[in-house]
């Protein structure tokens, strides 16, 4: 095998080679929106033409599809424009939470503390360290890509192992267990604000907490973390072969792998004294008598939901708060100016979503204001009901169909946007909580993460694999990735099937099935 670097990269055939060329053809996300909605008023034409209708199992009443050219949906669609924006859901829980994860990202809290978790594993366990890191590294939004993969392949090779497969270790954890954590954050909100949309389209007064997930997210970490240990340890790292340094290769750069410094290290230990105040107020708050986090009027099982859906403020706040912590310590903030420009570059960040915002909402809208999604919901529950599938099977069919998906757009957001709004009623009329239909697309659209080159990182991560390996190119990391990505996607539809047959939690309070309420309670709320 010849150490000479390639002028380009083969070009890569079969299955693989399909899914590149055909996902490099489809337009950005927004675009993809606008054509949803164009798609969308020419089914309201036909749907109101051809007087589809359905009973709303909840309420009693009757849903006549509209047209969205009509002179009341043109009036809400232009008037009302600002309102439907600022309405959505997933917006406000989204620029909620990035003024506080932007403070902690920029002090540099979020980068100290993932390579003070890594540089200290000790090496007999350090593929489970990367793996658990990797998966709570998702509340560090995007800088979980530029630090925990690259830092895992410099600390393998610092305890004699090939950097690579710390590389694919972390690749793995990142990536392909993007939907596993041990508390909610930024992508809980997104995508549970998204499914409490998409509830109301049947029962306006269902409620959906960012905690909806948590159980379910914290058992992917339990799953995938000795499943990374194992690929990695036993696949990928003896096929890779003994680490061999070549020559003319630069290793990564320093900082990479320095160790923490003593003014890091008072800024940790600040912002964890900090982090352990902050919980302790919330709790307090919490237990005080007549607490705004407890509904003694709600039933047993619900009395609870205001604290659930407090914790994008508490998530928020004490990012917030801990990151100033933490700058204060390190010294990263000099003034109350400091913070101000770190949540505004926060907002700049999230400036591409805002954009799909705008139109994601507005298709979501335009769905309720036409009566397509509970149309189409009722009627296609129906005919499920009449096939009489396993809830088992039905859960792992929206595995399947959001992986498939996965392969070409990589945007979990943008696809739970339009997916939402048909999949989340439709399975409610069968006995599904919105929460269940979440976790199951969620696990599809996380496993396939690391099988596609089309996945927005896929060329970061390749870049960071020939800094060891000028060799290794796209089809390397392809097969390198493969068997995680086949061995999560097998271990997510057990699990997923396994969630459903033991009727196991979701959440605080949140179960795997739904039951329609009654529709004369209904219709006097």
């Amino acid at each position: 095998m010849s150490d000479t670097i390639p002028d380009a990269l083969p070009p890569n055939k079969g299955f693989l080679g399909f899914v590149e060329r055909t996902g490099n053809r489809l337009p950005d996300p927004v675009f993809l929106f606008l054509w949803l909605i164009l798609g969308l008023i020419c089914l309201s034409l036909v749907g109101a033409w051809q007087a589809w209708s359905a009973v709303n199992p909840v309420t009693g009443e009757t849903l006549v599809a509209q047209s969205l050219l009509s002179p009341a949906n043109l009036g809400k669609l232009i008037i009302e424009m600002p309102v439907t924006l600022t309405s959505f859901p997933p917006l406000g829980i989204a620029i909620t939470i990035i003024y506080g994860a932007s403070v902690a990202e920029r002090t540099g809290l979020f980068g100290t503390a993932i390579r003070a978790a890594l540089l200290n594993a000790p090496k007999a366990i350090l593929t489970p360290c990367v793996a658990v890191v990797g998966m709570l590294s998702h509340h560090a939004s995007d800088a979980a890509y530029v630090v925990v993969i690259p830092l895992a392949a410099v600390i393998f090779a610092a305890a004699g192992r090939h950097p690579l497969a710390g590389l694919a270790a972390g690749f793995a954890a990142v990536s392909g267990g993007f939907a596993g954590n041990l508390f909610p954050g930024a992508s809980d909100a997104l995508l549970l604000g998204m499914t409490e949309a998409a509830a109301h389209l049947i029962d306006p007064s269902y409620q959906v907490s960012i905690a909806g997930n948590w159980f379910f997210i914290v058992g992917i970490v339990v799953v995938f973390t000795p499943l990374v240990w194992l690929l990695t340890d036993f696949v990928i790292e003896p096929r890779l072969g003994p680490w061999v340094a070549r020559p003319g290769v630069v290793p990564p750069a320093k900082a990479e792998k320095e160790p923490i410094t003593a003014i890091e290290s008072s800024g940790l230990k600040l912002a964890g004294l900090t982090l352990l105040g902050m919980i302790a107020l919330w709790t307090l708050i919490a237990f005080i008598p007549a607490s705004p986090f407890v509904n003694p009027e709600a039933e047993p099982a619900q009395q609870w939901n205001p604290l659930y859906r407090s914790l994008a403020a508490f998530f928020a706040i004490t990012f917030f708060v801990v990151g100033a912590a933490y700058g204060v310590g390190a010294r990263t903030i000099t003034s109350h100016r400091d913070l101000v420009r770190m949540m505004g570059e926060g907002i700049t960040v999230l400036a591409p979503y805002i954009v799909l915002a705008f139109f994601a909402a507005h298709f979501v809208a335009m769905f309720n204001w036409s009566g397509l999604g509970p149309i189409l919901a009722v009627n296609a529950a129906a005919a499920l009901k009449t096939i009489s599938l396993p809830t088992p099977l039905l859960l792992i069919s929206v595995v399947l169909v959001s992986c498939v998906f996965d392969l070409f757009i990589g945007s979990a957001s943008a696809k739970w946007s339009a997916l939402a709004p048909i999949v989340v009623p439709m399975f409610m009329l069968l006995g599904i909580s919105p929460e269940m239909t979440t976790a199951a697309y969620r696990m599809g659209d996380s496993v396939t993460n690391i099988a596609t080159p089309l996945m927005s990182f896929f060329p970061l991560i390749l870049t960071f694999a020939q800094r060891w390996d000028p060799r290794f190119g796209l089809g390397s990391l392809m097969a390198t990735m493969l068997p995680y990505a086949g061995t999560f996607l097998v271990a997510g539809l057990i699990m997923v099937a396994a969630w459903v047959a033991l009727d196991l939690p979701l959440g605080p309070g949140v179960g795997v099935h739904y039951q329609l309420p009654d529709p004369a309670v209904a219709a006097q709320s």
